[in-house]
């Protein structure tokens, strides 16, 4: 029979929220023409970087366009020559009376109307450039390539999405808490000096029940209360190396958000659940068995913090609960536990 001493020591307070994790930033891949699709030029799921080949739209339609444009260009840039001509030509004969005031203005106005023509034709040469460079799809950022929605041979064009790069380190966490929470957290930030949230204050369980090494730290509180649910939507970064989390991934974020100084605690070990009531098993000073009813606070680590039920100083069942009941004698031996895992004493939320 296994027993340990009740003792007093602060207990942090845990909030946990499901959220659900996100890209930092998710570019979703839209060609900016319309086109057949020729080759796919990336190996989908690797690490691509900003301005990389992701698609080939069929170029020939956009080359034919821009050949088209630069002759448009030069018979434009023929005629402003020309026109230029007559007005250098026409201007000393205006003043000798050779050639009418008339013929020099008229010279004049074509000369500007061919000016005209030909910046509206090197525009068209510069639109149809773009055009034939945005048959390249590329790569706005540096992330993690997703699978391709288009394939070979399709028709695509701007509303087509035709796959997504996210970058994934950091690596965001969107999840909610309720309204009186954040009231709560947010009246305490007044009252400090440094009115933001700390680094680091966020802990991160994945969906196989294992903490990410990495810590996080609240980036955004959002607008507006959710009327529906009575929940505002808050997002966290964590640090990603390796990409190992993944957009759309089950998150349970945990904070501390409040401690409970000199709280009395007991082993978890030594709380047992009857019927719905937590109880105890304590050890008099005359080695006789008590059953106490307890009421359970927050836990903390190996720990529990016991609100009421037992006082500090007296001595609790730890193993062989099982085998003992209410006014039996035992034969105590001093319980040792395990090294506690260092947790802060102060609210890092």
């Amino acid at each position: 029979m296994l027993v340990t001493e009740v003792v007093q020591k602060d207990v942090p307070v845990y909030q946990e929220a499901i959220g659900t994790l996100t890209g930092y930033i998710n570019a979703s891949i839209r060609p900016q023409v319309k086109g057949y699709l020729l080759s796919k030029n990336y190996k989908e799921g690797d690490v691509v970087h900003a301005g990389d080949l992701l698609f080939q739209i069929d170029p020939r339609e956009f080359q034919a366009a821009l050949d088209q444009a630069q002759g448009q260009l030069a018979r434009a840039q023929a005629a402003q020559v020309k026109t230029q001509q007559d007005v250098t030509r026409y201007t000393p004969l205006a003043k000798e009376g050779a050639v009418s005031q008339k013929e020099l203005d008229d010279a004049i106005q074509a000369n500007l109307a061919a000016k005209a023509q030909a910046d509206s034709a090197r525009a068209a040469v510069v639109q149809a450039k773009l055009n034939l460079d945005w048959t390249k799809v590329t790569s706005p950022i540096d992330g993690v390539s997703g699978i391709a929605v288009s394939q070979v041979g399709d028709l695509v064009e701007p509303t087509t999405v035709m796959t997504t790069v996210s970058q994934l380190d950091p690596i965001k966490v969107s999840f909610p808490i309720a309204e009186q929470l954040y009231l709560r957290l947010a009246n305490n930030r007044l009252k400090e000096a440094e009115n933001k949230p700390r680094a680091g204050a966020l802990e991160l369980i994945l969906a196989d029940g294992k903490a990410f090494p990495q810590r996080g730290t609240i980036t955004v509180i959002g607008r507006q209360v959710d009327p529906r649910t009575g929940t505002l939507t808050l997002e966290g970064q964590f640090p990603n190396p390796g990409n190992i989390l993944r957009p759309g991934g089950y998150a349970l974020v945990r904070a501390i958000v409040d401690n409970l100084p000199n709280a009395t605690v007991v082993p978890q070990r030594a709380v047992q659940d009857f019927q719905g009531t937590s109880q105890v098993a304590v050890v008099t000073p005359e080695n006789k068995v008590e059953i106490r009813n307890v009421t359970t606070g927050p836990r903390s680590g190996s720990d529990w913090a016991i609100m009421d039920g037992v006082k500090p100083g007296e001595r609790v069942i730890v193993e062989g609960l099982q085998k003992v009941r209410g006014g039996m004698t035992v034969a105590p031996k001093p319980y040792t536990a395990p090294a506690p895992a260092l947790t802060p004493t102060v609210a890092p939320f």
